[in-house]
Protein backbone atom coordinates (compact mmCIF):
# COMPACT_ATOMS: atom_id res chain seq x y z
CA UNK A 1 0.00 0.00 0.00
CA UNK A 2 1.45 3.32 -0.98
CA UNK A 3 1.73 6.32 0.75
CA UNK A 4 -1.48 8.18 -0.86
CA UNK A 5 -3.54 4.77 -0.11
CA UNK A 6 -2.44 4.98 3.57
CA UNK A 7 -3.90 8.66 3.75
CA UNK A 8 -7.52 7.28 2.09
CA UNK A 9 -7.25 4.59 4.61
CA UNK A 10 -10.49 4.47 7.03
CA UNK A 11 -9.29 4.52 10.88
CA UNK A 12 -10.21 0.79 11.39
CA UNK A 13 -8.95 -0.14 8.75
CA UNK A 14 -5.74 1.28 9.44
CA UNK A 15 -5.98 -0.45 13.26
CA UNK A 16 -6.78 -3.85 11.86
CA UNK A 17 -3.81 -3.39 9.44
CA UNK A 18 -1.10 -1.91 12.41
CA UNK A 19 -2.63 -5.12 14.28
CA UNK A 20 -1.95 -7.68 11.60
CA UNK A 21 1.85 -6.22 10.79
CA UNK A 22 0.69 -5.39 6.75
CA UNK A 23 1.66 -1.47 7.61
CA UNK A 24 3.59 0.13 10.22
CA UNK A 25 2.29 3.02 12.86
CA UNK A 26 5.56 4.30 11.12
CA UNK A 27 4.65 3.91 7.62
CA UNK A 28 1.05 5.86 8.58
CA UNK A 29 2.50 9.04 10.33
CA UNK A 30 5.33 9.13 8.15
CA UNK A 31 2.51 8.90 4.89
CA UNK A 32 -0.32 11.80 6.68
CA UNK A 33 2.99 13.73 7.77
CA UNK A 34 3.92 14.04 4.15
CA UNK A 35 0.75 14.84 2.69
CA UNK A 36 0.32 17.55 5.49
CA UNK A 37 3.72 19.45 4.20
CA UNK A 38 2.60 19.17 0.44
CA UNK A 39 -1.27 19.86 1.28
CA UNK A 40 -1.55 21.92 3.89
CA UNK A 41 -0.45 25.31 2.13
CA UNK A 42 -3.55 25.03 -0.52
CA UNK A 43 -6.07 25.09 2.35
CA UNK A 44 -4.44 26.14 6.05
CA UNK A 45 -6.27 23.02 7.81
CA UNK A 46 -3.52 22.71 10.38
CA UNK A 47 -2.23 25.75 12.66
CA UNK A 48 0.18 23.36 14.12
CA UNK A 49 1.85 20.56 13.24
CA UNK A 50 3.37 18.40 15.96
CA UNK A 51 5.79 16.08 13.58
CA UNK A 52 8.34 15.30 16.15
CA UNK A 53 6.44 14.27 18.82
CA UNK A 54 4.26 12.14 15.90
CA UNK A 55 6.74 10.45 14.53
CA UNK A 56 8.47 9.93 17.99
CA UNK A 57 5.19 8.03 19.05
CA UNK A 58 4.75 6.05 16.01
CA UNK A 59 8.33 4.64 16.43
CA UNK A 60 6.82 3.29 20.19
CA UNK A 61 4.10 2.21 18.61
CA UNK A 62 5.60 0.46 15.97
CA UNK A 63 7.84 -1.17 19.04
CA UNK A 64 5.14 -1.73 20.98
CA UNK A 65 3.86 -4.06 17.96
CA UNK A 66 6.84 -5.99 17.49
CA UNK A 67 6.65 -7.16 20.80
CA UNK A 68 3.37 -8.10 20.70
CA UNK A 69 2.28 -5.74 23.64
CA UNK A 70 -1.83 -5.46 24.27
CA UNK A 71 -2.44 -2.68 22.30
CA UNK A 72 -6.15 -0.27 21.98
CA UNK A 73 -8.50 -0.24 19.72
CA UNK A 74 -6.83 3.07 17.44
CA UNK A 75 -3.04 1.79 17.84
CA UNK A 76 -0.58 3.85 15.58
CA UNK A 77 -3.92 5.59 13.77
CA UNK A 78 -3.06 9.34 13.45
CA UNK A 79 -5.87 12.16 14.13
CA UNK A 80 -5.98 15.65 14.95
CA UNK A 81 -7.15 18.27 17.71
CA UNK A 82 -9.03 21.29 17.17
CA UNK A 83 -6.92 24.19 18.63
CA UNK A 84 -9.67 25.03 21.55
CA UNK A 85 -8.45 21.85 22.95
CA UNK A 86 -6.25 22.19 25.47
CA UNK A 87 -2.17 19.97 24.77
CA UNK A 88 0.02 19.74 27.57
CA UNK A 89 3.27 21.16 26.22
CA UNK A 90 1.70 21.83 22.77
CA UNK A 91 0.23 25.58 22.11
CA UNK A 92 -3.17 26.03 22.20
CA UNK A 93 -4.14 29.46 20.97
CA UNK A 94 -8.11 29.02 20.62
CA UNK A 95 -7.18 31.32 17.13
CA UNK A 96 -6.59 34.54 19.43
CA UNK A 97 -3.29 37.00 19.03
CA UNK A 98 -3.92 37.48 22.73
CA UNK A 99 -3.06 33.70 23.05
CA UNK A 100 -0.59 33.22 20.42
CA UNK A 101 2.12 31.92 22.38
CA UNK A 102 0.00 29.96 25.08
CA UNK A 103 1.30 26.87 25.78
CA UNK A 104 -1.24 24.35 28.09
CA UNK A 105 -0.24 22.84 31.24
CA UNK A 106 -2.33 19.73 30.75
CA UNK A 107 -4.59 17.76 28.13
CA UNK A 108 -7.78 17.63 28.04
CA UNK A 109 -10.02 14.46 29.06
CA UNK A 110 -10.85 13.53 25.53
CA UNK A 111 -7.16 13.66 24.85
CA UNK A 112 -6.14 11.38 27.36
CA UNK A 113 -8.66 8.84 26.37
CA UNK A 114 -7.37 9.12 22.50
CA UNK A 115 -3.67 8.36 23.79
CA UNK A 116 -4.72 5.80 25.93
CA UNK A 117 -6.73 4.07 22.58
CA UNK A 118 -3.65 3.84 20.81
CA UNK A 119 -4.13 7.12 18.66
CA UNK A 120 -0.83 9.20 17.31
CA UNK A 121 -1.81 13.31 17.58
CA UNK A 122 -0.40 15.10 14.44
CA UNK A 123 -1.17 18.60 15.42
CA UNK A 124 -3.49 21.37 15.82
CA UNK A 125 -6.09 22.21 13.37
CA UNK A 126 -7.34 25.90 12.33
CA UNK A 127 -10.49 27.67 14.35
CA UNK A 128 -12.24 31.14 14.38
CA UNK A 129 -10.96 33.30 17.64
CA UNK A 130 -12.44 31.14 20.58
CA UNK A 131 -14.37 29.34 18.12
CA UNK A 132 -17.07 32.20 17.83
CA UNK A 133 -17.90 32.08 14.12
CA UNK A 134 -19.59 29.78 11.53
CA UNK A 135 -16.54 30.40 9.05
CA UNK A 136 -13.21 29.41 10.14
CA UNK A 137 -10.44 32.31 9.84
CA UNK A 138 -8.86 34.46 12.14
CA UNK A 139 -5.97 37.17 12.71
CA UNK A 140 -2.85 34.58 13.73
CA UNK A 141 -3.36 31.94 10.96
CA UNK A 142 -5.60 33.01 8.19
CA UNK A 143 -8.38 31.37 6.48
CA UNK A 144 -9.19 27.67 5.79
CA UNK A 145 -10.08 27.05 2.75
CA UNK A 146 -12.94 24.84 1.22
CA UNK A 147 -11.06 21.62 -0.03
CA UNK A 148 -13.72 21.18 -2.95
CA UNK A 149 -13.53 24.90 -3.69
CA UNK A 150 -10.66 27.00 -2.64
CA UNK A 151 -12.25 30.33 -3.17
CA UNK A 152 -15.05 29.45 -0.70
CA UNK A 153 -15.21 28.41 3.20
CA UNK A 154 -14.93 25.52 4.99
CA UNK A 155 -17.22 26.71 7.45
CA UNK A 156 -17.15 26.77 10.74
CA UNK A 157 -15.49 26.76 13.84
CA UNK A 158 -14.48 23.46 12.95
CA UNK A 159 -13.25 24.10 9.85
CA UNK A 160 -9.70 23.26 9.80
CA UNK A 161 -10.50 19.65 11.47
CA UNK A 162 -13.23 19.13 8.50
CA UNK A 163 -10.70 20.13 6.03
CA UNK A 164 -8.20 18.49 7.44
CA UNK A 165 -9.45 15.13 7.18
CA UNK A 166 -11.76 15.70 3.55
CA UNK A 167 -8.29 16.12 2.07
CA UNK A 168 -6.26 12.93 3.80
CA UNK A 169 -4.68 14.92 6.56
CA UNK A 170 -5.03 11.95 9.24
CA UNK A 171 -8.72 9.75 8.84
CA UNK A 172 -9.89 11.79 12.53
CA UNK A 173 -10.49 14.84 13.78
CA UNK A 174 -11.55 16.18 17.32
CA UNK A 175 -14.07 19.22 16.90
CA UNK A 176 -16.67 20.88 19.57
CA UNK A 177 -19.96 22.20 18.78
CA UNK A 178 -22.28 24.74 20.04
CA UNK A 179 -24.89 25.98 17.45
CA UNK A 180 -23.58 23.62 14.73
CA UNK A 181 -19.43 23.98 14.37
CA UNK A 182 -19.17 20.36 14.10
CA UNK A 183 -22.26 19.74 11.65
CA UNK A 184 -21.76 22.60 9.72
CA UNK A 185 -18.50 22.62 8.56
CA UNK A 186 -18.81 18.14 8.34
CA UNK A 187 -21.76 19.45 5.87
CA UNK A 188 -19.93 22.15 3.89
CA UNK A 189 -16.65 19.52 3.30
CA UNK A 190 -18.51 16.27 2.46
CA UNK A 191 -17.30 14.77 5.91
CA UNK A 192 -18.99 12.74 9.11
CA UNK A 193 -19.09 14.44 11.92
CA UNK A 194 -22.16 15.48 14.59
CA UNK A 195 -22.53 17.22 18.15
CA UNK A 196 -22.93 14.68 21.11
CA UNK A 197 -25.19 15.14 23.71
CA UNK A 198 -23.86 17.63 26.63
CA UNK A 199 -22.28 15.19 29.14
CA UNK A 200 -21.63 12.40 26.93
CA UNK A 201 -18.04 13.65 26.52
CA UNK A 202 -16.98 14.32 29.46
CA UNK A 203 -15.23 17.99 29.22
CA UNK A 204 -11.91 19.22 31.01
CA UNK A 205 -9.92 21.42 32.04
CA UNK A 206 -13.25 24.16 30.98
CA UNK A 207 -13.31 27.17 32.44
CA UNK A 208 -17.28 27.62 32.02
CA UNK A 209 -17.92 24.21 33.77
CA UNK A 210 -21.39 24.54 34.06
CA UNK A 211 -21.84 25.69 29.92
CA UNK A 212 -24.63 23.20 28.88
CA UNK A 213 -24.31 24.61 25.33
CA UNK A 214 -21.10 23.25 23.60
CA UNK A 215 -19.76 19.63 23.19
CA UNK A 216 -16.68 18.15 21.49
CA UNK A 217 -17.12 15.84 18.92
CA UNK A 218 -16.25 13.59 16.18
CA UNK A 219 -15.36 14.36 12.48
CA UNK A 220 -14.01 11.26 9.89
CA UNK A 221 -14.39 10.31 6.50
CA UNK A 222 -17.20 7.30 7.24
CA UNK A 223 -19.56 7.01 10.18
CA UNK A 224 -18.18 3.50 11.31
CA UNK A 225 -14.86 6.04 11.70
CA UNK A 226 -17.09 8.21 13.58
CA UNK A 227 -18.21 6.12 15.71
CA UNK A 228 -15.55 4.49 17.04
CA UNK A 229 -13.99 7.83 17.95
CA UNK A 230 -16.49 8.67 20.23
CA UNK A 231 -16.51 5.32 21.70
CA UNK A 232 -13.57 6.47 22.32
CA UNK A 233 -13.93 9.40 23.77
CA UNK A 234 -17.27 9.02 25.55
CA UNK A 235 -17.71 8.74 29.42
CA UNK A 236 -18.11 10.09 32.34
CA UNK A 237 -14.91 11.34 34.72
CA UNK A 238 -14.89 13.12 38.52
CA UNK A 239 -13.16 16.38 36.88
CA UNK A 240 -16.71 17.17 34.98
CA UNK A 241 -19.91 18.04 36.92
CA UNK A 242 -21.68 17.69 34.01
CA UNK A 243 -20.67 14.27 32.71
CA UNK A 244 -23.13 12.02 32.28
CA UNK A 245 -22.65 7.73 33.37
CA UNK A 246 -22.19 5.40 30.81
CA UNK A 247 -24.89 3.54 28.93
CA UNK A 248 -23.47 0.37 28.00
CA UNK A 249 -23.95 1.09 24.05
CA UNK A 250 -20.97 -0.02 22.06
CA UNK A 251 -21.16 2.33 19.49
CA UNK A 252 -18.24 1.17 17.33
CA UNK A 253 -20.49 -2.60 17.19
CA UNK A 254 -23.74 -0.30 16.33
CA UNK A 255 -22.25 1.53 13.61
CA UNK A 256 -21.75 -2.11 12.06
CA UNK A 257 -24.60 -4.00 13.04
CA UNK A 258 -27.46 -1.41 13.70
CA UNK A 259 -30.78 -1.07 11.47
CA UNK A 260 -32.89 2.11 11.30
CA UNK A 261 -35.53 -0.20 9.34
CA UNK A 262 -39.23 1.00 11.24
CA UNK A 263 -38.41 3.98 12.02
CA UNK A 264 -40.14 7.57 11.81
CA UNK A 265 -37.94 10.23 10.20
CA UNK A 266 -39.49 13.54 10.27
CA UNK A 267 -38.29 15.81 7.72
CA UNK A 268 -38.70 20.25 7.75
CA UNK A 269 -38.59 21.14 4.17
CA UNK A 270 -39.15 24.90 5.66
CA UNK A 271 -37.96 26.23 9.08
CA UNK A 272 -40.72 28.88 8.11
CA UNK A 273 -39.88 32.36 10.23
CA UNK A 274 -36.66 30.60 12.35
CA UNK A 275 -34.23 30.71 9.39
CA UNK A 276 -34.24 31.10 5.35
CA UNK A 277 -32.82 27.75 3.72
CA UNK A 278 -31.23 28.51 0.23
CA UNK A 279 -33.27 26.72 -2.27
CA UNK A 280 -30.21 25.12 -3.54
CA UNK A 281 -29.71 23.15 -0.10
CA UNK A 282 -33.33 22.40 -0.04
CA UNK A 283 -33.11 20.65 -2.82
CA UNK A 284 -29.94 18.51 -2.17
CA UNK A 285 -31.59 18.05 1.13
CA UNK A 286 -35.23 16.56 -0.25
CA UNK A 287 -33.12 14.42 -2.16
CA UNK A 288 -31.31 12.66 1.23
CA UNK A 289 -34.57 12.45 2.78
CA UNK A 290 -36.17 10.50 0.55
CA UNK A 291 -32.97 7.76 0.97
CA UNK A 292 -34.74 7.17 4.36
CA UNK A 293 -37.99 5.46 2.75
CA UNK A 294 -35.50 2.88 1.07
CA UNK A 295 -33.95 2.02 4.68
CA UNK A 296 -37.29 0.83 5.19
CA UNK A 297 -37.86 4.38 7.22
CA UNK A 298 -41.24 5.83 7.07
CA UNK A 299 -40.28 9.97 6.17
CA UNK A 300 -43.29 12.36 7.28
CA UNK A 301 -43.51 16.17 7.46
CA UNK A 302 -43.28 17.89 10.23
CA UNK A 303 -43.51 21.69 10.83
CA UNK A 304 -42.02 22.31 14.62
CA UNK A 305 -42.68 25.81 15.87
CA UNK A 306 -38.99 26.84 16.59
CA UNK A 307 -39.57 30.39 16.95
CA UNK A 308 -36.53 32.80 16.16
CA UNK A 309 -33.27 30.54 16.78
CA UNK A 310 -31.37 33.48 17.12
CA UNK A 311 -32.81 34.59 20.83
CA UNK A 312 -30.65 32.28 23.20
CA UNK A 313 -27.30 33.64 21.66
CA UNK A 314 -28.59 37.11 21.94
CA UNK A 315 -30.51 37.26 25.06
CA UNK A 316 -34.06 37.24 23.53
CA UNK A 317 -35.67 35.37 26.32
CA UNK A 318 -36.16 38.14 28.77
CA UNK A 319 -37.20 38.05 32.18
CA UNK A 320 -39.81 40.57 33.66
CA UNK A 321 -39.32 41.69 37.54
CA UNK A 322 -42.78 39.50 38.02
CA UNK A 323 -41.27 36.34 36.57
CA UNK A 324 -38.47 36.77 38.32
CA UNK A 325 -39.94 37.35 41.66
CA UNK A 326 -42.19 33.82 41.09
CA UNK A 327 -39.24 31.81 39.89
CA UNK A 328 -37.01 32.90 43.38
CA UNK A 329 -40.17 32.54 45.03
CA UNK A 330 -41.06 28.80 44.19
CA UNK A 331 -37.37 27.72 44.74
CA UNK A 332 -37.62 28.59 48.40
Amino acid sequence: MNSDELCWTPARELARLIRVKDVSPVEVVDAALDRIARVNSKINAYCTVTADQARAAARRAEEAVIRGEPRGPLHGVPYSLKDLTPTAGIRTTMGSLIFEHNVAQEDAILVERLRGAGAILLGKTNTPEFGCKPFTDNRLFGATANPWSLERSAGGSSGGAAAAVATGLGPLAEGSDLAGSIRQPASWCGVVGFKPSQGRIARYPNQTAWNAMSSNGPIARTVADAALMFAIMTGPDPRDPLALPHTGEDWARIADHASIRGLRVAWTPDLGGAAAVDPGVASICRKAARVFPDLGCSLEDASPEVGNIRDPFSGGTRWTRSSSAASSSAGR
